[in-house]
């Protein structure tokens, strides 16, 4: 039994402080199973001193869903876009995996040369499915240059799309228990391990992996058969989640990172990748549950003592957060204790209460067995329970949808379309929700699951080539893109100072920032959501700085006015079924966002169809015979052209 089992975390985390020594035993972190109420978050909550200035909030994007057209041209379109992002206050973007995978058209996670970020000619072309390795530096360059960090998508957990097939010794284990292996005795597969990269050859790094350098694969070439088969004398680490007895192995060929060759050329490739990329912000580390933790420690050791060494939360130290799709905050509050407090994970319970009460909400007035008022299914102050932010609100990355959890996707979560602004309200606007990111789709729009064709050429200079995304797949994003950005505008001008909660009746909660002092001139926020089928109200406070203040919902979804009481208090509506941001109407900046619109045309949808208009009023093209003094002096500058020998 591991001894994090004695470590209580206490709310609120504590300041990050300088990690102690790396190197120290492996954690098998297998907590009890203890669940923390959003009761247990104080009522009032302020987050700093009001008489110190405070930092802008920050505020993520990722930027990309599953389904972006495979065009080469995501690198620019994100470039393009940062001036933007930089004005809705985002200050990282986490990118898709900008490695080479095991085709052009890959969207990175079936990875296949970590050094090839779109370099050398691969798996069907130079570029990657985002675009070239100049366009990606560019990318971070102009990011670095709005104040927006670039993160990384680094897929380290296994490798794909091999170049040559191995016979290896080999033993299949249970797919549902991977500590049981069905085979007495090993046998020969045909596994493909083998890696030359011979579009690269040895540039960056002279390792070629081969079986040796893993430990399972899911296919056997010789027989055409699938299994999960552990290759002999190669164990599954032990600190690694326990679903499924031992989820060490994932898919394609499952790295071993404890092989001498392996650690170190990961380890390089992390100082290489600052080397390609100095202005990098840092790192989202795919699939951690699936490795060893004692390795993902190494690895944050090494990142800090020789990549980008610095004291936490510099600008200069990258930033690192990892994917753990566990649906256990105490277990993930261990995790990040254990990487002492180096890493930020992902809220994935808050996504499960978003998911299992907005659905239930949608049942509300209908005949569905034990959904009434005030079922736990449907109680909005059950939101927070037993959310990572609760535990670890300074490590926690708070979302609505990722790519995983959008429709099609093996982790799909759908969030009741009614409920998306009240759950983007909740992660943009609160105080102790962590690091909120927005996902792509919901400021660009999805493409969904559709077929894409494979583009024929990669240039970007030909057009006619590269097929365009079709606008006939393309899906809007929600309220046509315009509301969502007017939340990330409040946040970032307006969410600050203490914070007030007001999570006192089932279908109807709210809470209030007051606002701080070192920004907006101290204007501050009140947000009040509703799941029921009727409007309603709440009273809630907002300091006496804002008495006489007339407020108004920037959102426009309830109206009216409100007028800040003497001693600080005011009565905010909301719609059925919505959201109400309130913030004063004479804020500073309110002007600016009431009159913002965000450009959702990122794929150029717009200008093809004013290019479409312009070429149907001209008519088509028509060759016109040439007059005869034109044909003449064509004559006369080719005759020229002979006698003097000129190009």
């Amino acid at each position: 039994m591991s001894a994090f089992l004695g470590l209580v975390p206490q709310y609120p985390s504590p300041t990050l402080e300088p990690p102690p020594p790396y190197g120290s035993t492996s954690s098998q972190l297998r907590p009890l199973r203890h669940r923390r109420p959003a009761s247990s978050l104080p009522s009032t909550y302020t987050p700093y001193p009001p008489d110190a200035p405070c930092l802008p909030n920050r505020t993520m994007v990722q930027g990309f869903e599953w389904y972006c057209p495979p065009d080469f041209q995501h690198w620019r379109r994100l470039t393009k876009i940062i001036p933007t992002l930089a004005q809705l206050g985002i200050t990282q973007i986490w990118i898709p995996p900008a490695c080479k995978a095991s085709w052009k058209t890959g969207n990175g996670y079936d990875i296949y040369d970590l050094y090839d970020l779109g370099e050398f000619e691969q798996k069907g072309s130079r570029k990657t499915k985002w675009g070239g390795k100049e366009e990606l530096q560019q990318l971070v360059a102009v990011g670095a240059q709005y104040g927006v960090s670039v993160l990384f998508d680094a897929v380290l957990n296994h490798k794909a799309a091999a170049d040559f097939k191995e016979p290896v010794l080999a033993r299949r284990v249970d797919p549902k228990d991977r500590r049981v292996v069905l085979d007495k005795k090993p046998s020969e597969i045909e596994a493909w391990t083998g890696y030359d990269f011979p579009g690269r050859q040895e540039t960056y790094s002279p390792l070629r992996w081969s079986a040796r350098h893993y430990k399972g694969i899911d296919y056997d070439d010789l027989r055409k058969a699938n299994a999960i088969w552990k290759f002999e004398g190669k164990e599954w680490s032990e600190d690694v989640d326990e679903e499924n007895g031992n989820y060490d192995y994932l898919m394609f060929a499952d790295i071993d990172h404890q092989h001498s060759e392996v650690k170190r050329d990961l380890f390089h490739w992390t100082w290489w990748l600052k080397s390609e990329l100095p202005q990098l912000g840092g790192l989202r580390l795919d699939a951690i549950k699936h490795y060893s933790y004692s390795f993902v420690r190494e690895l944050l050791g090494h990142i800090d003592r020789h990549v980008s060494p610095g004291p936490p939360g510099s600008p200069e130290t990258w930033f690192i957060v990892g994917e753990y799709w566990r649906e256990d905050s105490e277990f993930l509050a261990r995790y990040i204790e254990f990487m002492h407090h180096r890493l930020s994970l992902f809220d994935v319970q808050l996504v499960s209460n978003f998911f299992r009460i907005s659905l239930a909400s949608e049942h509300l007035q209908s005949s569905a067995p034990g959904i009434t008022y005030g079922s736990p299914d449907t109680d909005l102050r059950l939101l927070f329970d037993d959310t990572l932010c609760v535990w670890k609100p300074h490590n926690t990355i708070s979302f609505v949808v990722n790519h995983d959890t959008q429709k099609g996707q093996s982790l799909e979560t759908p969030i009741a379309p009614f409920f998306m602004l009240l759950a983007y309200s909740l992660i943009l606007l609160r105080a102790n929700a962590g690091i909120p990111c927005v996902f792509w789709s919901d400021l660009y729009g999805s493409f969904g699951v559709t077929s894409t064709s494979t583009p024929s050429s990669e240039d970007a200079a030909s057009p006619q080539d590269t097929p365009l995304p079709n606008p006939q797949h393309w899906k809007p994003p929600m309220c046509g893109g315009q509301v969502l950005p007017k939340l990330m505008l409040a946040r970032r001008l307006w969410a600050y100072g203490t914070q007030h909660d007001y999570f006192d009746y089932p279908h109807c909660v709210g809470f209030t920032r007051t606002g701080h002092y070192s920004q907006s001139g101290g204007a501050g926020v009140a947000c009040v959501m509703a799941n029921w089928w009727e409007h309603a109200s709440k009273r809630m406070y907002v300091s006496v700085e804002h008495a006489g203040e007339v407020w108004t919902d920037l959102l426009k979804f309830a109206p009216g006015e409100v007028v800040i009481d003497e001693e600080g208090w005011g009565v905010f509506p909301v719609a059925a079924r919505s959201v109400a941001v309130w913030v004063s109407r004479e804020a500073e900046g309110r002007e600016g966002v009431d009159a913002f619109e965000l450009d959702t045309d990122v794929y150029g949808f717009n200008k093809r169809q004013q290019e479409q208009a312009y070429e149907s009023q001209r008519g088509p093209a028509v060759e016109e015979e040439p007059e005869d003094w034109m044909v003449a002096a064509r004559g006369a500058a080719a005759e020229y052209l002979a006698m003097t020998g000129s190009d």
